[in-house]
């Protein structure tokens, strides 16, 4: 694969690449490793699916991926015991395994390395770095359903720009809400004597009651070991008023999953209401928006598609 190609695979499906530039320095290098760090605090669900599609393409583009299970931020983050977290833990690696990371794929549990006297004085040296007002606005987004705000918010984005130094990283993948961290990293490591990351954002995923993010904690979420059942049943309860494109969890699961695995999708309709209907992504959204395409119709063939994308993954989990 050629750089261009490279680049173009990277790019794809992404908001924003930090810098770009840099980017195409670091392919050229042929030694690159990325890595996104996830709480293991639940159910996998399409939310985590749209990075760890990230990931394997970044592994396609030659990457070395490493992911983290970030057991003691889950932990500062309030997300059960130790013991409780390192359980989902390993629940999160079939998960992932499930989704197509190859054997390659590096997962290291956070705990492994963040209690090295080392790493403590990093996070120290960190923390000099880093004004109070600063840590917490780079955890703005992660935290904004908290009501009691408590001093592990300010530890966490500390320990994150540590954790890129340990884990030797060259890009850092995460959705839009880890922007903040991300760019106290790429301010913070050079001041440390230590290379900024290439960052990567994908976009968040509508909670499937139309909420800004999908959440296992919110109970607005598809996970990818759902049965038929229960995507069918989350689906027809998803938010999705007629005539609305922007917010829509529906159409954002159509465009994030199954139009990059086919050209158009297949509306059932009854034929006293026209019959079927053979789309393509604009196309959908077109008629969507105009109110020419009834809800429930749209739920049911994206609950169709998804449950056959999912298939594989429910095969390999069960």
């Amino acid at each position: 694969m050629d750089l261009e190609s490279k680049i173009e695979l990277v790019e794809k499906g992404v908001l924003e690449i930090v810098t770009l530039e840099e980017l195409k320095e670091k392919i050229k290098n042929q030694d690159m490793t990325a890595y996104i760090g996830y709480e293991p605090s639940g159910k996998i669900h399409l939310g985590h699916a749209i990075t760890v599609q990230k990931m394997l393409d970044l592994q396609k583009a030659g990457f070395k991926i490493k992911i983290l299970l970030a057991d003691l931020h889950a932990y500062l983050n309030d997300k059960g015991s130790l013991e409780e977290i390192k359980e989902i833990s390993k629940y999160n690696i079939r998960c992932f395994r499930a989704l197509g990371l190859s054997d390659e794929t590096e997962f290291i549990l956070g705990s492994s390395f963040q209690t090295q006297v080392e790493y403590t004085y990093k996070v120290y040296e960190s923390a000099i770095n880093t004004t109070l007002a600063r840590s917490r606005r780079s955890m703005a987004q992660i935290t904004r359903e908290s009501k009691d705000h408590k001093v592990a918010e300010v530890i966490y984005p500390l320990m994150q720009v540590v954790d890129m130094i340990f884990l030797d990283v060259d890009l850092a993948v995460g959705g839009m809400e880890q922007r903040k961290i991300h760019m106290l990293a790429r301010e913070n490591l050079p001041k440390m004597g230590f290379p900024a990351p290439v960052c990567i954002h994908t976009p968040l995923l509508h909670g499937t009651d139309g909420s800004d993010k999908m959440s296992s904690s919110k109970n607005n979420f598809i996970a990818i070991d759902d049965s038929p059942e229960e995507i069918t049943e989350k689906v027809k309860k998803s938010f999705c008023p007629p005539g609305q494109v922007d917010g829509n969890p529906v159409l954002e699961i159509a465009e994030h999953f199954i139009f990059p695995k086919y050209s158009s999708m297949i509306i059932e309709r009854s034929s006293k209401f026209g019959g079927d209907l053979e789309l393509k992504q604009e196309q959908i959204l077109d008629l969507y928006g105009k109110g020419n395409l009834h809800p429930l119709d749209l739920k049911n063939s994206v609950s169709k598609y998804l449950i056959k994308i999912f298939e594989p993954v429910r095969e390999y989990l069960n």
